[in-house]
């Protein structure tokens, strides 16, 4: 994991990410932002909340458990390793940690707790307050490496990507809703509408809902979304296998072949076509489709009079028309 800019400016999911009986399941760890509100239990390596948080499920860590204060969990928190709870944290089901427990004052666990290690009652630091204090510390100085060490060293030298969920943020079955941009990584499985500043797709994920963003959205190969996709102010480029059942409604559309989308087509500027074609004693190649066309409605494939052909490769990731 990386820490070369504010880790929690964006909402990502990492690859293999699915949503399972209303939880969110993933073999990474998980970070939240402050003030967020997780409308599902989450069950993950290590699970990271900041202050004021809500999760509406159980909480299931196969390592530590980090809930600052004034957390809320309506469920049970079972935790692999050691749990750091801080004060005026609320426990709505049981707390049952297999190592040491670090908790502060006036916490409430309505069906008791559990815990084979030691077991301190102080006030522990708000985990997420110090370590990104220090991280900030660090950059300031331009000691990066360092930073990133640190933060290795905090998530037991896993390098895979966290799930991160910015702070305001709010997750449930019905949507995803942040004000940031969103990162969607492959061979993820998700529930509920996403609405984000900008959002990014992996390939051969699942979405069931519509995927709404003020600025581009980016869907790759072999991805299902089971809604409409629209931008206010951005593109929209689909890949090729991607499909789409629901109607697109953007600025500018660039539509690889392959794709399919099942509703109808609008975008208020370019729509773009990027054909494969193969030519004679050369490799498979892409070949871009140009027609310019007005905010009227386009079923099914774009169609041209006037169409410009050029060599294409972005391979699927976006490349704003000129």
């Amino acid at each position: 994991m990386s820490f070369r800019s504010d880790p929690l400016s964006e909402l990502v999911v990492p690859d293999g990410t699915t949503v399972e009986e209303h939880d969110i399941v993933t073999d990474a760890d998980v970070i939240v932002g402050t003030q967020s509100t997780i409308s599902l239990g989450v069950r993950a390596r290590n699970v990271v909340a900041g202050e004021r948080v809500t999760f509406d499920g159980d909480i299931e860590a196969s390592a530590d458990c980090r809930l600052d204060m004034w957390c809320a969990v309506d469920g049970n928190v079972l935790v692999g390793a050691d749990a750091y709870i801080g004060e005026r944290v609320e426990i709505g089901g049981q707390l049952v940690v297999a190592g040491d427990l670090d908790i502060g004052d006036d916490v409430t666990i309505e069906e008791g707790f559990d815990a084979n290690g030691w077991i301190v009652i102080r006030n522990p630091v708000p985990t997420l307050v110090f370590l990104f204090t220090y991280l900030t510390h660090l950059l300031r100085r331009g000691e990066e490496e360092l930073a990133d060490d640190v933060l290795s060293e905090v998530f037991e030298g896993h390098d895979d990507q966290p799930l991160v969920v910015p702070k305001n943020a709010t997750l449930g079955d019905d949507a995803w809703r942040v004000s940031t941009p969103a990162r969607v990584g492959d061979d993820c499985r998700l529930h509920g509408n996403l609405r984000a500043e900008s959002i990014t797709v992996g390939a051969n994920d699942e979405i069931f809902g519509s995927l709404r963003a003020r600025e581009s959205i980016t869907l790759d190969r072999g991805t299902v979304v089971h809604g409409d996709v629209t931008t206010s102010d951005g593109a929209v480029e689909v890949a090729a296998e991607a499909h789409i059942r629901g109607d697109i409604a953007c600025e500018r559309l660039r539509l690889h072949e392959g794709a399919v989308v099942e509703g109808q087509m609008r975008a208020r500027g370019e729509m773009t076509v990027v054909r494969a074609q193969r030519g004679v004693g050369t490799s498979k190649s892409d070949t871009e489709t140009e027609a310019v066309t007005s905010a009227d409605d386009v079923d099914g494939t774009v169609e041209s009079d006037d169409e410009r052909t050029e060599p294409d490769g972005s391979k699927g990731s976006f490349t704003p028309p000129e």
